[in-house]
């Protein structure tokens, strides 16, 4: 058991895009073993569980002042504990010699994407990742190729875009990124351009947004459909364990957005507070196998795309994020809408416990799977034991 405290310091010249990810899988090469690398937040009580339950060693990278959870509550889940002033400190040529020299797998959070930073990610870190380190960034709904260009590429059907507040003739969905939370973004719904006008400005005042992100925001039309976080496991190791795995459905509970449902409409209404889907909880739920294979059908899509747009595509766990809703061609069928895909953990604990696809993957795989992330773990250890490492990380 360590616990290092590394200074700030600044990092190294990057690579090239396809050098670094070479030099990751030669370095997964040389593992003898391997030591499982997290993030201190997101998912990294979920990955640290995963990883003792299949026997592996764990390294958990926190920041002071936020470390608790992971360094005394939760203290059991990791062999070493790496100290940071601030996470991008991940950066330094020392941490990553330590994560090196303790032959560490990363697992990316959504975390580690937003606090390490893409460039950094992409360019600095040369320790192997579990996944494709390209993909990431495609999280962004501003980026050019992007999540909505895979999904487009995907044939998958997304909700109507406007490009200004202007042309907002139905109920929107108006996502704007909080002003003091990087990871979370303030919604708000509008039904003309003078209702998002006027809840826009409310929101500047009271310093939720600010000019920037209203500058970036998607205006969206607000699927009217039940919601369903669908989350998947696609292999690199697809000739042993097939080429992607369902492992259920599951909602977010949302700050403080739960609040208000909580209360009945006409006392909603008496309530001037600006509305934060901020992400607190999640819940599972289930659909009518009837309705089951267009989700399959949709995520077997979105993998071919990632495939062609971002080789090697999809390693891990990914979830789309949508509603199953009416065509608006035929209003006798429902269609899988999407409007969010997490290109790597979900990060979210429910699954396991709530879903029945854990009983159906135990069957499939012959091994007890208890949580979505068992699945990450069999694979890394099947590559480690057929010497296959460096086909599954970038």
């Amino acid at each position: 058991m360590v616990t290092v405290i590394y200074p700030q310091k600044q990092a190294g010249p990057g690579m090239a895009m396809h050098d670094i990810s070479k030099k990751a899988a030669k370095i997964a090469e040389d593992y003898k073993d391997v030591t499982i690398g997290i993030f201190g937040s997101h998912s990294g009580k979920e990955v640290g569980m995963s990883a003792k339950a299949w026997g592996f060693r764990t390294v958990i990278v926190v920041q002071k002042g936020r470390e608790k959870l992971y360094t005394k509550y939760n203290r059991w889940l990791y062999d070493e504990v790496i100290v940071l002033d601030r996470f991008k400190d991940m950066l330094n040529e020392e941490v990553q010699e330590r994560l090196r020299e303790l032959n560490t797998v990363f697992i990316p959070n959504r975390s580690f994407a937003v606090y390490v930073g893409y460039d950094g990610i992409e360019n600095e870190f040369e320790v192997p990742i579990y996944g494709n380190r390209f993909l990431l960034r495609a999280e962004e709904r501003n980026y050019e190729k992007g999540q909505y260009y895979l999904l487009k590429k995907a044939g998958v059907r997304i909700p109507k875009e406007f490009s200004s507040p202007e042309e907002i003739d139905r109920l929107v969905v108006v996502k704007v990124q909080q002003a003091k939370n990087p990871l979370e973004r303030a919604f708000f719904y509008a039904v003309s351009p003078e209702d998002y006008y006027r809840q826009a400005e409310e929101l500047l005042k009271a310093g939720v947004i600010n000019e920037e992100g209203l500058k970036n925001a998607r205006i969206e039309e607000y699927v009217l459909g039940a919601r369903f976080n669908a989350n998947f496991h696609s292999y690199a190791l697809k000739d042993a364990f097939g080429d992607f795995d369902f492992v259920g459905f599951s909602d977010r509970r949302q700050v403080n957005l739960q609040g208000f449902l909580n209360l009945p409409a006409k006392d909603q209404l008496k309530i001037n507070v600006p509305v934060k889907n901020e992400e607190i909880g999640h819940f599972g739920i289930t659909m009518r196998e009837s309705k089951q294979q267009m989700v399959y059908e949709t995520a077997e899509n979105f993998i071919r795309a990632c495939e062609a747009e971002y080789p090697p595509g999809i390693i891990g766990l990914f979830g789309l994020q949508g509603a199953v809703a009416y065509s608006p061609e035929d209003e006798t069928k429902l269609e899988f809408v999407v409007f969010d895909v997490s290109m790597r953990v979900p990060g979210d604990p429910a699954i396991g416990p709530t879903s029945p696809e854990m009983r159906n993957l135990s069957l499939k795989h012959g091994v007890k799977i208890e949580d979505p992330l068992d699945l990450s773990m069999m694979e890394i250890k099947k590559a480690i034991e057929d010497g296959r490492l460096s086909e599954i990380v970038t």
